[in-house]
């Protein structure tokens, strides 16, 4: 897809996969515009930092009359959003968020990465590592990258293109891959999907889609990715396959890890350079591992074998790696008081975020606010919501964030609490967010680690925490 000149419009930008497409679009050419709801999300400073304008209104008096694409977010349909109505009533192409990620796709050697935890920083990684050894590749990770700048796209040419891909309602299916990394499968999205099998056919079918002697990238500590890889490897034999993690064998299998003065330091069987990342948790390891599989994925592709010269870029480049936009970001220090803020808003990537957390900091009370978001997910995993939050000291909970797709549903905020209740000793409950500040502020003391974490916008309470502590120091 040619998008230079291009006027696009996107419905429901504020999206994350959304904002950094639209980046992406901007930055090879087109002039980018678009809509979505009143409410605010952290991709608005992003998109007001890339001087892309959009209206916090669907009237269709917003949608430009000379566009040439309309882009939508899969939260929204012509059924009941105005601009999307209109534009198919004009006959204008319209394509929803992962067909286009697709089209992009089908003009160069692209390399898709999937799992249900994992699949953003494991993007962010391998885009750090390619823009580290300057290759040509153009990379969309669904956050902003502090080694990009904050930006959400890198763009250093265009032979191969990286990309973070989503399961979700099946929307990968659209990609054309040369490569697959799969991170991790397990039950989520119980609001599309109807049981882990259903999940595993998606996965297996994404595999499926691999380029004729393609390469399969996976995590050999996740019985799910493996469970997947076995299925596809029976059907295409021709493919490369290269699994990670402690359980793997070959060069990409963990065989030391330690942490210590605020860093993960690992070997890889198949390199003689250690390698350092400076994010707290093991899944940062594995994370680290699939993004150098992936690039040498990249230079197998080009004839080029991983020297030792090249084995010291790659480690300076994960050593450099700080992280993405919500993803154990740190939003800052202040009185002693670690502020940070995480996506994670599944019971186990809370879990190992909080697990990596308490060991890169063993000495630190670590509070954690949290909003569940779908009401399907929190009540599908309720259980395993209850036991998540063991490696935190305190823990505060809100009313559940629902999606624009699903306005209610069986189950609150408050059933959860009392869940968490059976399992923790310190579970306080506000409904809003906001309503938690003053407590916080009287709770938080010199040595605390405070983290939001979550899907939804409990996220701003970090904020306000940071600006009160800033004020006051």
């Amino acid at each position: 897809m040619d998008i230079y000149g291009l006027k696009i419009f996107m419905v429901g930008i504020k999206g994350t996969g959304m904002t950094a497409l639209a980046e992406l679009f901007k930055k090879n050419g087109a002039f980018v515009s678009g809509s979505d709801r009143t409410e605010k999300f952290y991709t608005d400073i992003i998109l007001d930092n890339l001087g892309i304008p959009f209206f916090e209104s669907f009237n269709i008096e917003y949608l430009p009359d000379d566009v040439d694409l309309v882009v939508h977010s899969s939260a929204y349909s012509a059924v009941e959003n105005p601009q999307l109505k209109y534009a198919l009533q004009k006959g204008l192409p319209v394509l929803e968020y992962a067909a286009a990620l697709g089209d992009l796709s089908k003009s160069r050697f692209s390399v898709g990465i999937s799992g249900v935890h994992g699949k953003t920083t494991t993007t962010a990684l391998a885009g750090t590592l390619i823009k580290e050894l300057d290759l040509d590749a153009t990379v969309l990770v669904g956050s902003g990258v502090s080694n990009f700048d904050g930006s959400s796209v890198f763009v250093n040419g265009s032979r191969y293109f990286v990309a973070e891909t989503c399961e979700y309602r099946r929307h990968f299916l659209n990609f054309r891959p040369d490569v697959i990394v799969i991170t991790s499968i397990e039950e989520d999205h119980l609001d599309y999907f109807r049981d882990i099998d259903d999940i595993y056919d998606a996965f297996i079918s994404y595999g499926l889609k691999l380029s004729q002697g393609g390469t399969l990238i996976y995590c050999a500590d996740d019985a799910g990715a493996v469970h997947a890889a076995q299925m596809i490897v029976k059907r295409r034999n021709d493919l490369a396959v290269i699994p990670y993690g402690k359980k793997s064998e070959g060069r990409y299998r963990i065989s030391e890890e330690s942490t210590g003065n605020g860093e993960m330091v690992f070997r890889l069987e198949g390199f003689d350079t250690p390698f350092t990342v400076k994010i707290p948790g093991h899944h940062i390891v594995l994370d680290a591992a699939a993004a150098v599989a992936v690039v040498e994925a990249i230079l197998a592709n080009e004839g080029i074998a991983i020297d030792a010269g090249t084995q010291k870029k790659i480690a300076a480049g994960l050593a450099a790696f700080r992280g993405s936009k919500r993803r154990s970001e740190i939003i800052g220090e202040w009185k002693g008081i670690l502020v940070m803020d995480d996506y994670g808003h599944h019971p186990t990537e809370i879990f190992t975020t909080l697990k990596g957390l308490k060991e890169f900091y063993p000495e630190r009370r670590l509070i954690v606010d949290f909003a569940s978001h779908t009401y399907s997910r929190t009540e599908a995993l309720l259980d395993e919501f209850a036991g998540c939050f063991s490696p935190a000291d305190m823990v505060i909970l809100h009313r559940i964030y629902a999606s624009a797709r699903e306005k209610k549903g069986n189950i609150t905020g408050r059933d959860l609490f009392n869940k968490v209740m059976e399992k923790q000793k310190e579970v306080y409950y506000f409904n809003e967010a906001p309503e938690s500040l003053e407590f916080c502020m009287e709770q938080l003391t010199a040595g605390d680690i405070f983290i939001t974490m979550g899907a939804g916008d409990n996220w701003i309470l970090g904020q306000k925490i940071a600006e009160e502590l800033k004020r006051t120091e």
